[in-house]
């Protein structure tokens, strides 16, 4: 199982959230940079990968309910994709 530790402090703004999570999740070329796109990457992998979310609260003080949607994203993934586990 491969572990990837996201660091909120890098997530910025929708922008810069996207970039992020492509190259440090290493998402195909053609990463849609939304959530839906975020949702298909996850949801259909079949790589164990264990996702672990370090500090949480910045990234929410900084994108605000974006940040919770992006956590909610990466909760249901790893309910309906048994391959993931995320921790935050």
């Amino acid at each position: 199982m491969e572990h990837i530790t996201l660091d909120g402090r890098k997530m910025q703004d929708k922008d810069t959230v996207h970039q992020y999570l492509k190259t440090v999740l290493h998402l195909d070329e053609y990463y849609g940079n939304n959530l839906d796109a975020l949702w298909d990457a996850l949801s259909t992998s079949h790589h164990p990968l264990e996702i672990r979310l370090i500090y949480r609260e910045e990234m929410l003080e900084q994108l605000g309910s974006y940040g919770e949607s992006i956590i909610k994203v990466f909760e249901d993934v790893a309910e309906e994709n048994q391959r993931i586990v995320f921790r935050s």
